[in-house]
């Protein structure tokens, strides 16, 4: 089973890596190998709508990377996606790799609204990792309905999972122990009483990533 996971975050020890790192982790534990693309050092053109991708089954853009990356993609049977939450979404430059899977459905204008069918019925499974400032989980609501979306037209047998990082401000956060937390929260204006919570659920998260990676693949059977 390949494994290919789509770091959209600008930073190594950004919040999100670290939980990507921990999800490959927990699969190449069990065996899986897996392969990791940094969307930062790649070079892809934005989709300009020209719908030549209707005509030809494939995106009609030339000149960057979506063609190695678009490959990888459909070779794969589990997609990791990572990014921080900017904004109520993920970074612009993985929404830019989201925008040319276009290239992967035809659509059709009817009366009624958009029909999306894939050239290829896909059965992979989709995970989102996202790491956010706020504290409040929905604030990450949007990104989770794009891949809830792009998931469905791809293909019935498709699945997501995501976990969601709150409260992740600076890079490597999730890296620190409650010490260097207490020195960190009063810069931010937080409460310290805030932190041996706060702790707790960053180990929690990255045993859940971990957890989830190694679920990857024990169900390599059943994907």
């Amino acid at each position: 089973m390949k494994v290919l996971a789509i770091n959209g975050g600008p930073r190594k020890k950004g919040n999100s890596a670290i939980m990507l790192a921990e999800l490959l982790r927990g699969a190449e534990d069990t065996g899986l190998t897996t392969e990791t693309v940094l969307v930062k050092d790649l070079h892809i053109k934005p989709c300009r709508g020209c719908l030549r991708c209707n005509l030809i089954k494939r995106c009609a853009i030339r000149g960057d990377d979506w063609n190695r990356l678009g490959k990888k993609i459909l070779n794969a049977d589990v997609l990791v996606f990572s990014s921080p939450v900017y904004f109520h979404h993920i970074t612009g430059e993985l929404k830019r790799v989201i925008d040319r899977f276009r290239s992967f459905v035809h659509v059709q204008v009817t009366r009624d609204g958009l029909n999306h069918t894939p050239w290829h019925q896909w059965r992979k499974w989709f995970i989102l990792l996202m790491a956010q400032g706020s504290p409040d989980p929905e604030d990450a609501d949007p990104a989770i309905r794009l891949f809830e979306f792009v998931k469905t037209i791809l293909g019935p047998d498709n699945r997501l999972s995501y976990l969601i990082g709150t409260r992740l401000i600076v890079s490597d956060q999730l890296g620190m122990d409650e010490h260097r937390l207490a020195g960190l929260y009063p810069k931010l204006g937080l409460p310290l009483r805030l932190i041996k919570n706060d702790y707790k659920s960053n180990e929690m998260l990255l045993k859940q990533c971990y957890d989830l990676g190694r679920s990857v693949g024990t169900a390599r059977i059943n994907l």
